[in-house]
């Protein structure tokens, strides 16, 4: 059976807090759901904003290939017949495949939010759908706050649905608005519904009791047939549905469901990291199926029977959602942690090494130390114990200094010493900071050797004390989180100085750019490598 997934992140979840969208970002993401094979698209209100606006006019130029775009109303208002109502003419008038309207169907909205009588509201509920099905191909009705009627008033509920049919609605959406009813509830609503219509039935919840996907499956498992939700669960309050784990779970834990385009759902991660991106939000790692840390395993018992059995603690294959497995390394790990994180440098078979590994990492970390997100410094750190690690640059010194100004700006200068081959380079460089002086000062000592750290950059920094009773003694870690065109890489820095620990987890990133560049070279060109010496 088909399950037709309808987004709503450009409507619905840009009513979650801090979440803005451009116009072109709309028609990015529009693009994308579409290359996944996402049926339907929820445009906007046309006549909520210029930009909603805009976007109807824009999106008919993009060459879409399988989703349907919608524009997004509400029902007429009252005393207001619907053709010469603006909200239903703005509807038509985006000139999209299909519309979806929206009522009410809790009798308390009706009252106390419309003002009018319940009579009156089926009169706007009719009136609306059968004007847009008479204009437009496809009209989808949502019954907002659906199951709280039901609850209270499932007759009057029932009714709402019933006129929406009549008058022409192709299926009806039930909505979960509030985000407080458990599945049971909207299972034995379902087959209500099922029973006063033969229209298609969809489900739209909210995330306020984090019950959002379990009310989806459940509706679905009792013969919905449209699901509708936000792209990560973005959305206003607590969130919508996670269409990211709805699609996981239709596609491979309920046998008989078909959703996307065959060979798509291997992009899903992609495309939600994608959209995290557009609306300049942090990943959550913990996300289901698309999260960085979906599949990451940190305790040894765990890494070991990965290793052997996948399964044994991965409840599908990461590779499926394009996603992928990570061991993390920390004082919780054994040696199974070690030997995965070592085997793609085909080290994993030295078992002194590997103690030698743990036991330093324990030590580390007892001291402050922390890998987990610093992948880059847990791997110029092994091949120090391996006796593999070869220094691009020396150490010689540095300083870094803060000044007040005239204008009572501080001015921090970094000066840096270092040694490539024969050649000492002695820089200096103003910054922001004392770690943006640093990063100046080394750019300026080391690019002219090594160009390839001009496609580097810092893209994030973190402090975290340590031991807080020590007070302004107290040990500090860095956190450095640095990228190029290729990768993003994480180092760490512990000090009692803060610009020391700096100092450490900014040089093992330009250790660890340098590393994989010359790795990546190696791969490629082995013969040229060879010859250079290398």
């Amino acid at each position: 059976m088909r399950i037709s997934i309808y987004d709503t992140t450009l409507r619905d979840g840009t009513q979650g807090e801090g979440v803005n969208f451009s116009l072109q970002d709309k028609l990015l993401i529009t693009r994308r759901l579409d290359e996944l094979g996402f049926d339907y698209i929820e445009g906007g209100y046309p006549l909520s904003n210029p930009k909603d606006a805009a976007y109807f006019q824009a999106v008919r130029d993009l060459d879409l290939t399988h989703a349907k775009v919608v524009a997004f109303g509400m029902t007429r208002r009252r005393d207001v017949a619907a053709e010469h109502d603006v909200g239903m003419r703005a509807l038509v008038e985006a000139r999209t495949p299909a519309v979806t309207v929206v009522g009410k169907s809790w009798d308390l909205h009706v009252r106390e939010v419309l003002g009018v009588s319940l009579a009156e509201n089926l009169s706007m509920i009719e009136d609306s759908v059968g004007y847009c099905a008479s204009q437009v191909g496809e009209v989808i009705y949502d019954a907002e706050h659906f199951f709280d009627g039901y609850r209270l008033n499932p007759e009057y509920a029932l009714e709402t649905i019933a006129a929406a049919a009549a008058a022409g609605a192709g299926t009806i959406v039930l909505c979960d608005t509030n985000g407080g009813n458990l599945p049971e509830q909207v299972a034995a609503a379902v087959d209500a519904v099922r029973g006063v219509t033969s229209a298609a039935i969809g489900i739209h919840t909210h995330n306020d009791c984090d019950l959002a996907v379990a009310n989806t499956l459940a509706a679905v498992a009792r013969g919905a047939t449209q699901v509708q939700g936000t792209m990560n669960g973005i959305g206003e309050r607590c969130g919508n549905v996670d269409l990211c784990a709805v699609i996981g779970c239709l596609a491979l834990k309920m046998p008989g469901y078909e959703v996307l385009v065959p060979g798509k759902l291997a992009s899903l991660t992609e495309a939600s990291r994608y959209i995290y991106e557009l609306a300049n939000m942090n990943v959550r790692a913990g996300q289901p199926f698309v999260g960085p840390s979906a599949f990451a395993h940190k305790g040894g018992m765990h890494v070991h029977g990965v290793r052997k059995v996948a399964s044994s603690y991965e409840h599908i294959d990461p590779s499926l959602v394009g996603n992928e497995r990570r061991v993390l390394v920390s004082e919780l790990s054994g040696k199974s942690n070690i030997a995965e994180k070592l085997l793609e440098y085909h080290l994993d078979q030295d078992p002194l090494l590997l103690a030698k590994v743990l036991d330093r990492v324990q030590d580390l970390e007892n001291e402050g130390w922390q890998f987990e997100a610093a992948e880059a410094s847990f791997v110029l750190l092994v091949e120090k114990l391996a006796g593999r690690y070869r220094p691009r640059f020396e150490r010689l010194g540095y300083r870094v200094s803060v000044a007040g100004a005239s204008d009572d700006q501080p001015v921090t200068e970094a000066t840096v010493k270092v040694r490539v081959g024969e050649a000492v380079e002695h820089a200096v460089s103003e910054g922001d900071g004392p770690v943006n002086a640093l990063d100046g000062a080394l750019r300026k000592a080391l690019e002219h050797h090594f160009p390839c750290l001009r496609e580097m950059r810092l893209v994030d920094y973190k402090v975290r004390v340590i031991n807080a009773r020590a007070g302004t003694a107290a040990r500090v870690r860095v956190m450095i989180e640095s990228c190029d065109q290729d990768d993003v890489w994480g180092t760490v820095g512990v000090s009692e100085n803060v610009i020391e620990a700096s100092r450490l987890a900014l040089l093992d990133a330009f250790d660890h750019k340098l590393a994989k560049d010359e790795r990546a070279e190696v791969a490629s060109h082995p013969g040229r490598v060879a010859a250079a010496g290398l």
